[in-house]
């Protein structure tokens, strides 16, 4: 059967992974800072015991030729495993780059597939006397993993019909690895349409009663199960035409209730120009600003608990959804996506860190009382700005009214702290993010030599993959 019986969203994002050169100087500009903030993220993760006990070897001691290295770590992986392992690390804290649409996710959490598969694939070649891949090759393909992803969530919405964003991340990674490992057209027609078809996973564990740690490695197992797609569509594989488009069976039927899967627009390189970046606060995007608003308030409020009467927070309807909970809270993974949660910690403590999801914070009875007094409501005008291409916005307005009948000013922030329109102003917070994390893994002279290469080095683009990762292998980090 010839590729020209696939479903033509199919076709349109094969041809999109081939054959469109990117000449976006901005997105590359965009894809770097993505990939120092991936990195970033993921060395704040390996001081997490729950987070690095997965990241192994599936069966201790195993050796992999040419096998990818885990930054911060001595593991040497195979390629589904090591797409596991560096999506985990990226993804644990909540902490890396941020998409919000009809779909919200998270698109960095793509690059664990693209580094663990650039790097296998590159000190392959390098045995067999070919070029490796560059690092702007794993920014080219950053950017269309990117663009699938964030497309597909303008207009497809997986958890109005309960299912999880990462399946997004699953179709982009088959699409953009099957093309690193080398995959013509009718391969990476295959490793898509098996990602189409492929499980999706409901989103209970992002959920109350259910609130869990999976959240945390959701992406990581998508990521993986990606890769393993391409191999299997690289080695001859067939794909299934109409995994979007069959009646009764196909994808459009089954999970989305008869909708169709649409792009929005054509794909280049949008999504890389206008991701948001969680730059300060490791929370839910959605509630982003309502920390940033909470945070002005802060030292108006912190000496007046007692006489608090209400808290009003204005915000969109995605995070009514989502992040609109009161509690009970039963670990970090159900506090980081509670917007009363974030908004009380940031007008108690006037800063939000990991840590004030983890003990003995999350014990502070005055933050149960805080989120007892506050009204959290959808302003239509937000949600419309949201989704407003553009404008997208985030929008949440924080407001403290006390038992005298005064009260502070209402403070709204419309965009956060990495959004396109605040960029310029991020990017400093960006690099320090990343030379905290570097500092936190590494002696002081491989910190300062990492971040002058990922930072400010104009190099960067045309170093070869495997020898980039080489020089984030930490012989005495964890194992």
């Amino acid at each position: 059967m010839g590729t020209e019986a696939y479903d033509s969203v199919l076709q349109e994002i094969a041809d999109y992974v081939l054959s469109t050169r990117i000449e976006s100087e901005e997105a590359y500009e965009t894809a770097r800072l993505a990939l120092m903030d991936s990195l970033a993220c993921a060395l704040f993760a390996l001081q997490k015991p729950e987070c690095t006990k997965l990241i192994g070897p599936v069966v201790p001691g195993t050796l992999v030729p040419d096998g990818v290295r885990i930054l911060g770590t001595s593991h040497i992986l195979d390629p589904v495993q090591g797409a596991f392992a560096l999506t985990a690390l990226i993804r644990w804290l909540d902490y890396n780059d941020t998409w919000l649409a009809r779909e919200w996710g998270h698109p960095s959490d793509n690059f664990g597939s693209i580094l663990a598969v650039a790097d296998f694939i590159s000190q392959r070649r390098r045995r067999h006397g070919e070029s490796p891949y560059r690092v702007q090759d794993v920014l080219t393909a950053a950017i269309k993993a990117y663009e699938i992803q964030g497309i597909l969530a303008l207009e497809v919405s997986l958890n109005r019909h309960g299912f999880d964003h990462v399946h997004f991340v699953k179709v982009a990674s088959s699409a953009v690895t099957a093309w690193l490992l080398g995959g013509r057209r009718e391969e990476v027609l295959s490793a898509l349409s098996n990602a189409f078809v492929d499980g999706v996973a409901l989103r209970t564990y992002r959920h109350f009663p259910n609130t869990g740690p999976r959240k945390s490695w959701a992406a990581a197992d998508a990521a993986s199960r990606a890769v393993r797609l391409a191999w299997l569509a690289c080695t001859g594989e067939p794909g299934y035409p109409t995994a979007l488009t069959a009646p009764v069976w196909g994808f459009e039927q089954v999970v989305l209730s008869g909708e169709p899967v649409r792009l929005a627009r054509p794909l280049g390189s949008y999504v890389m120009e206008n991701v948001l970046f969680k730059v300060a606060y490791p929370a839910e995007f959605h509630g982003q600003t309502a920390v940033e608003a909470a945070l002005q308030l802060h030292p108006l409020v912190c000496g007046r608990l007692a006489d608090i009467e209400r808290i009003d927070i204005e915000t969109q309807e995605s995070a009514m959804r989502i992040i609109n909970k009161a509690g009970p809270f039963r670990n970090p993974a159900d506090r980081d996506h509670s917007l009363q949660y974030m908004t009380a910690v940031a007008l108690l403590y006037g800063e939000l860190t990991y840590a004030h999801y983890e003990e003995p914070v999350a014990s502070d009875p005055r933050i149960v009382e805080l989120i007892a007094r506050m009204q959290v409501r959808e302003n239509p005008e937000f949600t419309h700005d949201y989704l407003a291409p553009d404008k997208r916005s985030i929008a949440n307005a924080v407001q403290v009214f006390f038992r005298d009948g005064t009260a502070t000013g209402r403070v709204l922030v419309e965009y956060p702290l990495g959004h396109r329109r605040r960029r310029a102003e991020a990017v400093p917070i960006l690099q320090e993010k990343f030379r905290r994390a570097l500092y936190a893994v590494y002696p002081e002279r491989t910190a300062e030599c990492l971040f002058r290469l990922v930072a400010e080095a104009p190099l960067l683009p045309e170093v070869p993959v495997d020898r980039f990762l080489e020089k984030f292998v930490h012989p005495a980090g964890v194992r």
